[in-house]
């Protein structure tokens, strides 16, 4: 099959298209043919293999596994053993730890959920890492309830666009803050109000929200608290914190101060969980959120893809379509 492919930690360069073996589900996964995918922030922050502590996991010197990629929405090839509840030739989407950048990779059964009937398979590869995470963080993390007012500073990202809907759906008074080009995509989100960070700093008006969502980190954790209300939720999801530790140092730094302060500082680290996605799929199919795609691109050009969404700051996400060329019993 072909497939994107990374043997070295660098930037574009490194990565190839070319022929590699087709995978094989175990016991407790699917085989996918991959029919759409989509970039995320972690997809080039692994390209380059930083920060440097993710390394533990991923590979030292160089990737432990090289086919890239994690989101996949796509038809079922072959079932494992022990999976109950799915069947060749459905649809679905999932997240994998790796491998969506190519003609076929394998799911997790636990990961995997039917793909939304009312979308295309790239806008369903544009949800799994996304609007899980939005999912999560509005849920699970700052619990938001009706009438809260919420700010999602970098509402026109990936996480940011479906944080917007999310919170609308659960009742929430919602700002997003963003760039001037994006503000009326932002409103066409749902967004109640709308502010262009390049004119004007949310931490330094009047305003008091409910819920702080940081999804980019532009803003330190003192900016954001005099933002929030004396008992109100920071959720962070971002920041610099330099090449070994990213953002993980910021994090700790908000859980540090959090058991000294009445407001609530939390971290977002999603989780996959096919359970989330077909929570998102009855809200996809119900109309309540549509995945924001700003554009597509063939396997093939996944490095452009990438550099498009790192470097033209996408508005939602950006696919990749996938065309099968080997549909045939051979093995590649």
């Amino acid at each position: 099959m072909k497939a994107i492919t990374q043997h070295r930690y660098g930037g574009l360069d490194t990565l190839e298209y070319e022929t590699v073996p087709r995978p094989v589900a175990a016991k407790d996964e699917v085989l996918i043919r991959v029919l759409g995918a989509s970039i995320n922030a972690a997809d080039w922050l692994l390209l380059q293999g930083e920060p440097f502590v993710a390394r533990l996991a991923f590979g030292l010197r160089r990737p432990k596994v090289s086919t890239r990629g994690r989101d996949v929405a796509g038809v079922i090839e072959a079932v494992g053993d022990n999976v109950r509840g799915f069947s060749v030739g459905e649809e679905v989407y999932a997240e994998v730890d790796a491998g969506s950048f190519a003609e076929y990779t394998v799911a997790h059964a636990k990961r995997l959920a039917h793909k939304p009937s009312r979308i295309s398979f790239d806008q369903a590869a544009a949800v799994p890492i996304a609007a899980t995470t939005a999912l999560q963080g509005v849920r699970d993390v700052a619990k938001i309830k009706p009438g809260d007012k919420v700010l999602i500073n970098g509402a026109s990202g990936g996480v940011g666009s479906f944080a917007v809907q999310l919170a609308r759906a659960f009742g929430a008074e919602v700002t997003g803050v963003c760039s001037t080009a994006n503000l009326e995509f932002v409103r066409t989100l749902g967004a109640d109000h709308v502010i262009d960070y390049t004119a004007e700093n949310f931490a330094t008006g009047g305003a008091r929200y409910d819920v702080i969502f940081d999804l980019v980190g532009n803003r330190s954790i003192a900016e954001c608290r005099r933002a929030l209300t004396r008992r109100g939720t920071l959720v962070l999801a971002s920041g610099n914190g330099g090449r070994v530790l990213g953002p993980i140092r910021r994090m700790l730094a908000a859980m540090l101060l959090g058991m000294f302060v009445t407001q609530s500082l939390r971290p977002l680290s999603a989780a996959a969980s096919g359970a989330d996605l077909e929570v998102l799929r009855v809200l996809i199919d119900a109309g309540t959120i549509t995945p924001p795609v700003d554009r597509s691109y063939p396997l093939a050009e996944t490095p452009e893809a990438i550099r498009y969404f790192v470097e033209e700051h996408a508005r939602g996400k950006v696919t990749v379509t996938v065309t099968v060329t080997s549909l045939n019993n051979t093995k590649e």
